[in-house]
């Protein structure tokens, strides 16, 4: 797969993208309502920004039933990986990245429980 660095940074350099890419790197798959929750944004705001992520390639969505996962694309280049990686790792403690994780963690009745029926 090859992704061009442009498109790349174009994705990352708006917050609430960046905060889902952090997310998904470190959560490996979420809900579209798990998103929502984290990052406190709409449901239509959250699903606009996968929309174009996914039209990247940088994310790949699965639906089950009512609900969409969506998860990094392992299929990315290997500096793809490492930036998206490293800027997870870099962040973890920083706001508003720490504060998504712990808002996510915080979640009542996560999709395996059925919350976003």
């Amino acid at each position: 797969m090859s992704i061009d660095a442009n498109d790349f940074y174009q994705a990352l350099a708006n917050e609430s993208r960046l905060r889902c890419l952090v997310l998904l790197q470190r959560q490996g798959e979420l809900c579209v309502c798990e998103l929502t929750h984290a990052l406190n944004l709409s449901q239509p705001m959250i699903s606009r920004h996968l929309a174009l992520l996914r039209e990247s390639n940088l994310v790949l969505d699965q639906r089950f039933g009512q609900w969409i996962y969506y998860r990094i694309n392992e299929t990315l280049p290997d500096w793809v990986r490492s930036v998206l990686q490293t800027t997870a790792q870099a962040n973890a403690t920083k706001t508003p990245f720490a504060a998504d994780l712990k808002a996510l963690n915080k979640m009542p009745n996560r999709p395996s429980t059925g919350c976003c029926t």
